[in-house]
């Protein structure tokens, strides 16, 4: 065998040992941002440090990342000291940070901090403008790359539990300089196509990949979408602008299609227990209405459809004959009203007075009432009660 041939292995344990004895990498201090944050469940955190041309992998291990006095995130400028190593198993070096603290924050992070103030304050983020995702849709648009992962999940997804679904894809950009712009313009094209729902998003990536979803435009044109919009960018932890502006914000682009539709089996399931439900509540309603009718042709009523007119007949009769005892004493009293009047007219009548002898004596066809009303010589009717006759006044001496 050849011994001049070294195994990757050997050569990467010979590179570690060569880094690991040098006294200047022993202990280091570098400055730089984070980018690719990952926080492992033992409490190991991974990130990359970098600067405006140079990128350096590092981890911190959790004994040393519990004594942290603030979280880490992408997009922070930080201060670390640490040792540079070699990681055999790729052949790579990076620097294992033991101490880090703060050196304020990096420009995209305090652009991001600095829209989404502005946007919250504006009442973008507002629930009372969050549209309601339709339980069942038809069709449904996606926003995303034509290629990659995401746009893989996410149809696939749909086909696998709602495949009676439409889905439309309006491709576009999702990272660099023209993405938002790009993605503006899809998502204002998808107003045209009558759409129930409208997934928008990519992918996991860096904090400078996933950029162009905090992009003012692109938040904007989320908001003044008529269509609901689920944003589905990067992975869970991952929060862009167009996150908090969207109607729904999906964990990752699996999640969004999942969010989006239901599970067909689920629908047809449900549409069964609703038919049989609806079945048993139609045969109730018949076996009811059933008894309800054997109880109306077993009814008095209709086994003695006369007896009900028979009853009235006999209440109509009791009604005349009270009737005609009232209109009975009605006329007996105005019989003994009208004899008391007619009697007491017999009274007042002047005529019967004459009867007795009293006469009406008249001149000029006036009555007169006193001696004074007469002169001598006047021509007086006297007015008997049979007869009429002439007399002239003579003076009496």
């Amino acid at each position: 065998m050849n011994n001049k041939y070294l195994t990757i292995s050997q050569l990467n344990e010979y590179v570690k040992m060569r880094i690991d004895s040098d006294p200047n990498l022993k202990k280091i201090y570098l400055k730089g941002e984070i980018s690719n944050f990952k926080n492992h469940t033992r409490g190991h955190l991974y990130f990359t440090l970098k600067d405006d041309d140079s990128r350096l992998s590092a981890v911190m291990f959790s004994s040393a990342a519990q004594y942290l006095k603030f979280t880490p995130e992408d997009g922070m400028n930080v201060l670390v000291e640490g040792r540079i190593s070699c990681y055999p198993a790729q052949g790579t070096y990076q620097v294992y940070v033991e101490k880090m603290e703060m050196d304020g924050l990096g420009n995209l992070y305090l652009e991001y901090e600095k829209l989404k103030k502005k946007l919250h304050d504006e009442g973008l983020f507002d629930e009372k403008y969050k549209k309601t995702l339709p339980k069942y849709p038809s069709k449904i648009g996606i926003v995303t790359a034509s290629t990659g992962a995401a746009i893989k999940d996410i149809l696939s997804t749909i086909k696998r539990r709602y495949p009676i679904c439409e889905t439309i894809l309006f491709p576009s950009l999702v990272q660099g300089a023209d993405a938002a712009p790009d993605i503006v313009k899809q998502i204002n094209e998808a107003q045209n196509y009558n759409l129930d729902v409208l997934i928008v998003g990519r992918g996991g990536g860096s904090i400078e990949d996933l950029w162009a979803f905090n992009e003012e435009i692109v938040a904007r044109a989320i908001f003044d979408s008529k269509v609901p919009i689920i944003s589905a960018v990067g992975h869970e932890v991952d929060y862009t602008i167009a996150d908090y502006v969207a109607d729904l914000r999906a964990p990752t682009p699996t999640g969004a299609a999942e969010m989006a539709v239901p599970v067909l089996s689920d629908v047809i399931l449900m549409l069964d227990n609703y038919k049989i439900r609806l079945r048993e509540n139609i045969l109730k309603t018949l076996k009811q209405s059933e008894l309800r009718l054997e109880k109306i042709k077993d009814s008095f009523i209709l086994s003695n459809p006369l007896a009900m007119y028979e009853v009235k007949e006999e209440k109509l009769n009791n009604y005349i004959t009270v009737l005609n005892k009232y209109i009975d004493n009605i006329l007996i009293k105005k019989k003994h009203e009208l004899k008391l009047d007619l009697n007491t007219l017999k009274l007042l009548n002047p005529v019967n007075i004459m009867e007795k002898g009293y006469s009406l004596v008249k001149i000029d066809d006036k009555i007169v009432k006193d001696t004074s009303d007469l002169k001598v010589n006047d021509k007086i009717d006297i007015k008997l009660y049979k007869g009429e006759v002439i007399a002239e006044v003579k003076e009496i001496k």
